[in-house]
This record gives C-alpha cells, structure tokens and sequence, in this order.
C-alpha cells in the first residue's frame, strides 16, 4: 500500500503460493463461508494491517463442531503492533515520508516500466541488527516468507553472523522520495578453519509484484561483489537452493566469469582446468562445483552444435560428470554381489538396470543444455 485509494484496489492484491505451514498439509481453514484472510502492508516500512472477513461461520452451540481460530494462527506469525482497523492504518501511511533504508548503500540500478513509460530506479542496501529499527522491521519482512517459500523458518536475529541485503524501488508521493520493499536475501557467514568464513546465502525472496524484472539478478550480483572484495572469504554457497535459484545463479555466475582469461573460447575448447578453478574463485568467491557449470553453460555457448565432433566431444565432457551418481550405484552393485543371496541380487539389478541408465544420462544431459541455452540466451539480452 503506497496510497490510500490501494487498500480497495485489486490490482495492488496478491495471494500466497503456499498455506500449508500454518493451514496444514491441507491448507484449509474449517469453518466458515466466504473467508477472506486480509493482510496490507504498508509499501516501506511494513506497517501491517490484519482483518478477517467470512459470510458465516459454524457455531459449537447449534453446530457441535468448533471452526478453526484461524485469527491465533495468523498471530503466530506477524508481530504485535499490528493495526485491525483502517483509520488506524491510514494514519500511519501518512508518516510513510519518514522511512528511509536501512545500511549501507551498496547499489542503485533502474528497470525501465512500460506501463508507467519511464524508468524506475531501485537500490540495494546491507542491513545488521544494530541499525535502528531494522529488527522491528525484518520482523514484519519475514513473515512474507511463510506464504511464498516452501520450507520457511525464521532465523534466529540475535546471532550476529547473518547480514541482511534488501532491495528498496525508489518512487514519488507528492513531491517527496519515498522507498517501497522490492525483497531481499539473508546471507549466514560460516567460519571456515582457520582464518576464513564462507556466507551460505539463506533466504531469497522478491515480493510477486516485483517479479520477473531481474531484481533477483541484480540482488545476487552486489551479494557476490559485496564479498569478492574480502580476502577472509573463501567462496559463496547456497543453503538448499531451489530449481530456480540455481538458474538464477547460473546466469549470475556467467555473467560474472565470462570475461576471465580462463574462459576464453580456446581455453574452454580444452575442457574444464584447474586454472578455471583457481581464478574463480580467487577473484570471484566461485567454489569448485559452480565453476564447473560455468565452464559448461560457456563452452556450450562457444561449441557449434551442429558440427558432429564439437558436439560429441561436448556430450561426452558433460556426461563425464553427470555420470559420477550412475557409478557411485556400480560400486553400490559390486558390493551387493559379494554378501547379498542370489534371489535378494536379482531384485536388486531390476532397480539398477543400466539401460535405464544412459536413458537417464541423456535425459539429463538434454534437459540441463536446455537450462544453460536458456541462460546463454538471457545472457544476450542482458
């Protein structure tokens, strides 16, 4: 909500990808007709304002059965301080003018918005628990995460190893700047023995109306440049990253290493070195396994596909890898055949069978240049 005339339009309205870690596996709420679970936000600070609405509900008295208190388990996730009535609301909007960024700037870029005809300019800050008023505010800022990450859990604050970045869109309000809530991403900084720390990035989220814009491109990007700068950190990883980020990181990834000498079409051509290994992540803070990837999503870009021998040798340098799993099983089934009883083997191959093997193999294969065309070709347009 920027301006008051948002709170009856539609269009300012999206709905959760996800209910289950506070409706149940089911994500159904008992007991009522017409619910209608309303939670508006103030566009900077997160201000909140909670109503629920229903046409009718049961009553234990005539109806012997109790409708879920769907108010306490909404509680349980937003912080006290909450407005329930609008007025009340308003009137905070009205002070909106006042809230300003949390940090240290790290970034400004802009996006241009066809609608609007112009271009729209967003930046990126780095927040800790000691700026003033940001824990009351990341307290509103993750309960996002219940409704649109699937397995969501609040960090604990209090440990000082967790830095915060957050996009912020800058827009106008009668004439003043104001800052609206793009999404964010919380990074954990583990020590690595003995004087180095590698961040794991924990949580990403960029809130729907901001979605496929390249804010989370853009967000990704500062986090690798924050900590490349830092000789104490190894390298970045991720904690159970989705299908998503990792596509997200793949074009990052790229696009940070396609201009290191170690990528050059010549060198790749060559296969995957030690030397691609040591200088991404000497300069960039690219462990091994990313770098891997990288070498593939580039040497694709520079193998003609429809020359026979580039493509096969292409095939073979990328299966080499993707096999290591299917081997790991052979090794698996070498051991089976020395303590296992004849019948117990034979159920055994039938869940090992190798043609279904090198049928998975190319399925992999051709599902994942499918990925890396799709990152070379946003690469293009970048």
């Amino acid at each position: 909500v920027r301006f008051p005339e948002d709170l009856e339009d539609d269009n300012t309205t999206f709905n959760p990808e996800y209910s289950h870690q506070v409706f149940g596996d089911d994500e159904v709420a008992f007991g009522y007709k017409g619910l209608k679970i309303l939670l508006y936000y103030i566009a900077g600070n997160l201000s909140t304002l909670f109503r629920i609405e229903y046409t009718s509900k049961v009553n234990e008295k005539f109806d012997c059965v109790e409708a879920d208190d769907v108010e306490s388990k909404i509680r349980e996730i937003i912080p006290p301080g909450f407005c329930t009535n609008t007025d009340d609301f308003v009137s905070l909007l009205e002070k909106e003018v006042n809230f300003k960024p949390f940090g240290m700037l790290l970034h400004t870029y802009s996006v241009h918005n066809e609608e609007a005809g112009e271009d729209i300019t967003y930046q990126i800050y780095k927040a800790d628990m000691t700026c003033p008023g940001f824990r009351e505010y990341h307290e509103r800022l993750q309960t996002f995460l219940m409704w649109f990450i699937e397995t969501a859990s609040f960090i604990d604050v209090d440990d000082e190893r967790w830095n915060y970045f957050l996009v912020f869109e800058k827009y106008n309000k009668d004439g003043a700047t104001l800052f609206a809530t793009v999404g964010y991403v919380t990074v954990y900084n583990y020590y690595v023995y003995p004087d180095k720390t590698r961040p794991r990035v924990s949580q990403m989220l960029i809130l729907p109306p901001f979605q496929g814009e390249g804010h989370g491109a853009q967000l990704l990007e500062t986090v690798h440049r924050y900590y490349m700068s830092s000789p104490t950190v190894l390298d970045i990883t991720a904690e159970d990253p989705s299908e998503n980020y990792v596509k997200l990181r793949d074009f990052v990834l790229v696009k940070l290493c396609q201009d290191l000498l170690c990528f050059s079409p010549g060198k790749l051509m060559r296969g995957f070195s030690e030397e691609m290994v040591t200088e991404a992540q000497q300069k960039l803070k690219i462990n091994k396994q990313h770098t891997r990837r990288v070498y593939e999503i580039l040497r694709l870009r520079a193998t003609d596909m429809g020359d026979a021998e580039q493509s096969r040798s292409y095939r073979l340098d990328v299966k080499r890898r993707l096999i290591g799993p299917y081997k790991k099983k052979q090794r698996e089934l070498a051991k089976m055949r020395r303590c296992l009883r004849p019948e117990e083997l034979t159920n055994q191959l039938n869940l090992i069978e190798l043609n279904m093997q090198h049928e998975q193999l190319e399925e992999s294969f051709q599902q994942l240049v499918s990925d890396y065309r799709r990152v070379l070709e946003r690469l293009a347009q970048a």
